[in-house]
């Protein structure tokens, strides 16, 4: 990963808060299916927090700034999703150094892997984020620098929170609905491909 200047790193933070916040309703509606309805508002209301601190943000060094994207989640993002996507980003900012190659971005991701894990008391199979984020992980565990890594990842991120879709939910408010849960995206997966994809457009724009 090459260095961010500033500039970029703001560019970073204000597309993927951006990207959210554009798909508040997608959210929104693939919640009201399984969920408490409230997904795409309440990830919206976390990422506005980080637009109003956008020029802070930038200030700070990569790892610093994505700690502070964590806790602007946990303190608005209501619901199970605050803790989940603040524990994500507050542990990647813990574990990344200033300057991440692949390799330890891949240790970063795996250890907020495991932090959500942990968080939320679940795993992959379950129907929730987990079953984007632990498919990311084995293909940047696996992978190896090239043009081509970052569409890679952003297709098994996206075909992850698509193969949600078919799961039974096992964990969290769509579990109450058995079966019945089986034919709709898991929100909390969606978004977490969202996010995945507007980080690697953004940094693929960067290096061009």
């Amino acid at each position: 990963m090459v260095a961010l200047t500033s500039e970029q790193l703001k560019r970073l933070i204000e597309t993927l808060a951006n990207t959210v916040i554009a798909e508040t309703e997608r959210l929104t509606a693939l919640d009201q299916a399984i969920g408490d309805g409230d997904h795409g508002l309440n990830m919206k209301r976390g990422f506005e927090a980080v637009l109003a601190d956008l020029d802070g943000l930038s200030r700070k060094p990569l790892p610093d700034a994505v700690k502070a994207i964590g806790t602007h989640l946990v303190m608005k993002v209501g619901g199970a999703s605050g803790p989940l996507y603040g524990s994500l980003f507050l542990t990647l900012g813990k574990e990344l150094p200033a300057e991440p190659g692949l390799a330890e971005f891949a240790t970063a991701f795996d250890a907020a892997f495991a932090a959500v894990k942990a968080r939320g008391k679940s795993d992959v199979g379950q129907k929730t984020m987990l079953d984007v984020l632990g498919p990311v992980r084995d293909a940047l565990a696996a992978a190896s620098p090239d043009p081509l890594l970052g569409d890679r990842i952003k297709r098994v991120a996206t075909e992850a929170a698509e193969a949600t879709v078919n799961m039974k939910a096992i964990r969290g408010r769509a579990s109450f609905l058995g079966e019945r849960s089986i034919g709709h995206m898991d929100p909390g997966a969606c978004s977490s491909a969202l996010m995945i994809s507007a980080v690697i457009d953004c940094l693929e724009s960067v290096k061009a």
